[in-house]
């Protein structure tokens, strides 16, 4: 399973339940992370977080955040970069890490629409069609065919205890028709693994407004509600593949 999302913490909070179920499941897991470089604090913190879910190194592109200008200084934006640039660095860790399936961002760019999230899922969705063929990007590597592509995302049922937490702070709430979350997946097993990645982004904690931040001020029970779930749309599904219809390891 390759994960590919905008931001350091992305990983642990959208996915940190299913990237631990593989690797558990004797999988190789990495992620690619489109912002922050990589002599960040933030880097640090993804690669601690990698480590506690079982997943690879990081795999950093080092575009600056849409909201931070220091998290990659003298950087295009990742939400500005040329597509094509973008689409060629994600098919050739794509083609040299040969996942079966690659989870990314959904259409909407997540509850709080973050433009970042949205260009890292348009970028994705390409990547992995890219990937495959013989004459784009040739000098990236061998083609290689994923079989899935599934979008994290947050179905309007399964909002819960997570809609008021951050409405209390000012932030949107985009999510889809519980129809469109075509995959949802218990990762309680996991939980334990899932809050510790997602306390190794310590400066996600400090804040007021992050989630990392918001969440850590929980009681557990409530917290547990938030992240034992999560949600997620088949977005690509190669011939011959049906058993990925869940995300089983």
């Amino acid at each position: 399973m390759l994960g590919v999302f905008a931001h350091p913490d992305d990983e642990s909070l959208l996915a940190g339940g299913v990237l631990a179920q593989h690797a558990a499941a004797g999988a190789r897991t990495a992620v690619v992370t489109a912002t922050w470089s990589q002599d960040s604090p933030r880097a640090t913190e993804l690669s601690t977080a990698l480590a506690v879910l079982g997943a690879d190194a990081p795999r950093l592109l080092g575009y600056r955040d849409a909201r931070n200008k220091a998290s990659a200084p003298g950087r295009p934006r990742w939400c500005d970069v040329d597509l094509d640039e973008a689409v060629a660095q994600v098919v050739a860790h794509i083609q040299e890490f040969r996942p079966t399936v690659v989870v990314t961002h959904d259409v909407l760019g997540q509850l709080t629409g973050h433009p970042d999230h949205r260009r890292t899922h348009q970028v994705a969705l390409l990547a992995v069609e890219a990937a495959a063929l013989t004459h784009l990007y040739a000098e990236a590597g061998e083609p290689w065919q994923t079989s899935a592509l599934y979008a994290t995302t947050h179905p309007h049922s399964g909002i819960g205890d997570l809609g008021p937490l951050l409405q209390g702070v000012g932030k949107t709430l985009l999510t889809v028709p519980d129809e469109y979350a075509t995959a949802t997946v218990d990762v309680t097993a996991w939980l334990d693994q899932k809050w510790a990645a997602i306390r190794s982004h310590r400066s996600q904690l400090v804040s007021q407004r992050p989630l990392p931040a918001l969440l850590s001020r929980l009681d557990g029970e409530r917290r547990e509600r938030i992240l034992r779930t999560e949600y997620f749309t088949q977005l690509r599904m190669a011939p011959g593949a049906p058993g990925l219809r869940n995300l089983t390891p």
